[in-house]
């Protein structure tokens, strides 16, 4: 009686073609990466769709932004939704990821498919839009005017950033980056966890991530355009002239809110 010769376990490097299989993880490691895997998805998935959206009002206008900022700011809480629902997720999110890049091979030269190019790619954005996630918050969270006191100043603070050109250059990757990384996390979150079920399947959700992408990109770079808007791109130039003018006039004694409490104090007396 014939029977059907087994199969390969594994095949050899030179078969492999198109993405390698999906596993969630193994041993003690399956709850980390699960964890992994979900926390790209919420909060710091929905953190980067809420962050795309809120920057958008700056195609409104410097009014518009500074109501956003405003709102965003003086949520009940803030503190420790930003600490737990944004730094802390992130934080792990990127330091674990950058574990199993340190653990795992990419193999790229060797086995140059799809699957290894975008493993590199996904890695490579995520350290990117983790080291520019550092500098931009510092810059517009613990330097210079403080905006939940000041959210007036959001917008030419932001135009500030961007009128030097390393960091414009920077925000741009950055843009690119964050949004790449993001779609591609939803590709593979969607086959880790299941839903994606089959190639056909895969195939058909990478177009729609692709497009995600792609939508990301044109609504952070419609933003940063907005700050060059002509009506709009001396705010920065204006409030700091503005608050130079000021000084110079208390200094003189000319400003009129200094004179009334100069006044004031007078009338006390």
């Amino acid at each position: 009686m014939a029977t059907a010769a087994p199969s390969n376990l594994k095949e050899s490097p030179s078969k492999h073609r198109g993405v390698q299989p999906i596993r969630a993880g193994e041993g003690h490691s399956f709850l980390l990466r699960r964890l992994h895997s979900l926390s790209g998805i919420i909060p710091i998935g929905a953190f980067l769709l809420e962050h795309f959206v809120s920057n958008a009002a700056a195609t409104n206008g410097p009014h518009a932004f500074a109501e956003q900022v405003k709102f965003l700011t003086g949520l009940p809480f803030v503190i420790w939704l930003e600490t737990f629902g944004i730094y802390l997720p992130i934080l792990y999110h990127a330091l674990y990821g950058i574990y199993i890049w340190w653990r795992g091979d990419s193999n790229v030269g060797d086995y140059p498919w799809a699957g290894n190019w975008m493993y590199t790619a996904q890695r490579w954005t995520g350290i990117i839009a983790f080291i520019y996630i550092i500098q931009h918050v510092w810059f517009l969270r613990f330097s210079g005017v403080h905006l939940m006191d000041s959210p007036g100043a959001s917008f030419a603070k932001v135009q500030s950033e961007l009128l030097v050109p390393w960091k414009l250059g920077f925000y741009i990757v950055a843009i690119i980056a964050a949004s790449w990384h993001f779609a591609y996390g939803l590709y593979l979150f969607a086959a880790k966890w299941g839903i994606t079920v089959g190639e056909r399947a895969r195939r058909r959700f990478g177009v729609v991530c692709l497009a995600i992408a792609l939508l990301f990109i044109t609504v952070g770079l419609v933003t940063v355009r907005a700050y060059f808007n002509p009506q709009w791109c001396n705010d920065y130039v204006t409030q700091s002239l503005r608050h130079r003018d000021k000084a110079k006039a208390i200094e003189r004694g000319d400003d009129p809110m200094s004179q009334q409490s100069s006044s004031g104090a007078e009338h006390q007396r």
